[in-house]
């Protein structure tokens, strides 16, 4: 049986941009680049093929191949981050920022999005909108785990993707309950992806009628004096 668009896979892979590691699902990888991150879920990810969950080019080759598959790509820029835009480095008076801009600092700007500061000359601060690896040709390492048929783990697959986290959740009759962590109102990232989690859970996967999302909150136990 060979992947086609619209399969859900489990997916190892480790991408690298001259001879670097940027991006890993495996821990150990990660803790010898140097970028590790104790609040990342390492493992085997669930995709969509065909839904840009990964890069475009790794996402465009799993198609047709099998299940056990263990290879390696080159991603062109175009089917990566895209060709560096000389037009997204723009120049701000200093004073635009609340915070003393310094070189390398990550800063959000209205209608620009984020960027990053790569100079600041005088009164000038220079602001990169590029994303990081624009302009760069990447290699990843893959290997398609096995198939996802079950609805459930695909959602969970989902969630994990879009929220970073794994979070409890139940499918009844075409009926998903999702049972929503204390505190997920004050993430940034469930805050601007949560939308897009219920719209891949109908479009993705036919057996889901309907997402009931959960908040569960307990009264708080009396301290004793």
């Amino acid at each position: 049986m060979t992947i086609k668009d619209g399969d859900f896979v489990k997916l190892s892979y480790t991408g690298t941009a001259n001879g670097l590691v940027f991006d890993t699902t495996d821990e150990e990888e990660a803790k010898t680049a140097g970028i590790h991150s104790p609040s990342a879920i390492y493992g085997p990810v669930t995709i969509c093929v065909g839904q840009k969950h990964v890069i475009t080019g790794l996402d465009e080759e799993l198609v047709g191949k099998k299940v056990g598959t263990e290879a390696d790509v080159t991603v062109p820029p175009e089917k990566a981050f895209g060709e560096r835009d000389t037009k997204k480095v723009q120049s701000y008076p200093k004073n635009k920022f609340k915070d003393k801009p310094v070189r390398g600092m990550h800063i959000n700007v209205e209608d620009q999005g984020e960027g990053v500061v790569v100079d600041v000359i005088g009164s000038r601060v220079i602001v990169d909108f590029n994303a990081p690896l624009a302009g760069q040709t990447l290699s990843y390492h893959y290997k398609i785990e096995e198939i996802v048929s079950d609805s459930l783990e695909q959602l969970k697959g989902i969630i994990r993707l879009y929220a970073g986290k794994d979070m409890e959740v139940s499918l009844d009759n075409g009926k998903a309950t999702i049972n929503l962590p204390p505190g997920i109102n004050y993430d940034r990232r469930w805050l601007l992806w949560h939308g897009r989690i219920l719209h891949e859970g109908f479009e993705t996967i036919a057996d889901i009628a309907e997402i009931t999302l959960v908040e569960t909150y307990k009264r708080p136990e009396k301290k004793e004096d």
